[in-house]
């Protein structure tokens, strides 16, 4: 009898991670979950039922590659290498650029969203590679499409995210590694219910999880997550600059020193 799939997840205590682990569970995968707040994370997959044939969780920070990849390693010597890995914890924090503090945040920001999501594939490509087959997924954000009044570092972050991920498809082209590039709008979870601002077609994590199987499991390549999100940044996106900057100026901003992870 053949194995169960496998599928790593980063940021998998609470949220989107914790949304699609219990959406993967469900479709029968076995679950390698990396968090930091790992007693919670594994009160989780106790009250699912998730004994450790089914679920196994690691410790790590995200913004430490050394962690990742010692988790990574963990992951391989239990549980094999993962069929699909979803590069999910991040942090968003509002900065002021005028301020010194805040050029620490967007430093923080880059190591978690962009240095922590290519950390988390590097311990699985060449496994992958060599077998034929695998599929990484990067979370990126629909705030990605355009940068939004601070919002500095997290937007650029997540465009970065999309940029990487695209440069990364195109060196995985033909290895039998699909590369999934999602696009959430908003979702409600602990992280978004901090935000000061209307936050139009919200999706449950539950909701979310859904539709993000579905294209991951296709391997479609780019997704804004709900697709209502993605026409309202792609027109402003088309929007001229001045029209553009008058239409969001006086929006309130994302909260300052007080984000937390995903």
């Amino acid at each position: 009898m053949s194995q169960l799939p496998l599928v790593l997840i980063t940021g998998a205590s609470s949220g989107i991670g914790q949304a699609l682990a219990a959406r993967f569970a469900q479709s029968g995968y076995r679950l390698a979950l990396v968090a930091r707040r790992t007693d919670d994370t594994q009160a989780w997959a106790d009250a699912q039922g998730l004994g450790v044939d089914r679920c196994r969780i690691y410790g790590a920070d995200v913004s430490d590659t050394d962690s990742l990849v010692a988790a990574a390693q963990a992951c391989v010597a239990a549980q094999g290498v993962p069929d699909v890995v979803i590069a999910n914890a991040g942090i968003s924090i509002g900065m002021d650029t005028a301020e010194r503090d805040d050029i620490d945040v967007m430093v923080r920001t880059f190591a978690t969203n962009n240095t922590g999501l290519a950390a988390t594939f590097h311990p699985f490509v060449t496994a992958m590679r060599e077998r034929g087959s695998g599929t990484l997924v990067g979370i990126a954000s629909v705030a990605a499409i355009r940068g939004l009044p601070g919002h500095g570092a997290y937007c650029a972050s997540k465009a970065a995210v999309v940029a990487y991920c695209e440069s990364l498809r195109g060196e995985l082209r033909g290895s039998g590694v699909a590369v999934v590039t999602l696009l959430p709008g908003y979702v409600d979870t602990p992280l978004t219910r901090q935000n000061r601002y209307g936050m139009p077609f919200l999706l449950s994590a539950e909701a979310f999880a859904e539709r993000a199987f579905q294209a991951i499991q296709g391997q479609v390549s780019y997704r804004v997550i709900p697709w209502q999100m993605g026409v309202v940044a792609k027109l402003l996106r088309l929007l001229p600059n001045p029209l553009f900057d008058r239409l969001l100026a006086g929006r309130p901003r994302k909260h300052r020193q007080k984000g937390k992870r995903a």
